[in-house]
């Protein structure tokens, strides 16, 4: 799938990828660098996307890490499967709140998430925090790019340290979350 057919996904399904663009190089990098991958063996993305996010994790990670990532895009799926066909990097055409029956009782180390969770129904939203939460290695963590301070409270009661930054070097400026048990 070529750029333009993963634009026109982008905004043909907006109430699900959440975003008027894909996450810039920047932003990725910001992101990434909140994250030591040195040693983490299970990887998580929430929201797999375009793969912006994606191939900066693939570039990062161990050679004998796993990534599982979840995209609920059949289209976004198939794009990824090809150009991620390593054995190690598991795409996942299915939701975030379904992150436990993929780790069959695997802690995450780290999970890296794009998801437009202020878009997502609150039961689901809920779910996946409380999944993220579970699923997490307790010195790992999770780190949430979103466009609103007010995710913050949201994530407040599944996780006792919360972070935050801001970076402008993307269009809409993003908000990166740090979470650890």
């Amino acid at each position: 799938m070529g750029k333009g057919s993963l634009f026109k996904e982008l905004f043909v399904n907006i109430k699900t990828t959440g975003a008027i663009t894909f996450s810039s190089r920047s932003l990725v990098n910001k992101m990434l660098s909140f994250a030591d991958f040195k040693g983490a063996k299970v990887l998580v993305e929430l929201g797999g996307g375009d793969g912006s996010i994606t191939r900066g994790i693939v570039e990062r990670m161990d050679e004998g890490a796993e990534l599982l990532v979840f995209e609920i895009s059949r289209a976004f799926c198939d794009s990824l499967e090809r150009e991620f066909p390593q054995a190690n990097v598991r795409i996942i055409c299915d939701s975030a709140e379904h992150l436990d029956t993929y780790l069959k009782g695997r802690p995450a180390d780290i999970i890296l998430s794009s998801l437009p969770l202020s878009l997502i129904p609150k039961e689901a939203r809920n779910e996946i925090y409380r999944k993220s939460s579970q699923c997490l290695h307790p010195k790992g963590l999770l780190i949430q790019i979103c466009y609103s301070y007010l995710l913050k409270f949201q994530y407040a009661p599944f996780f006792k340290n919360i972070k935050t930054t801001f970076t402008l070097k993307n269009f809409p400026p993003t908000l990166i979350m740090i979470c650890r048990p």
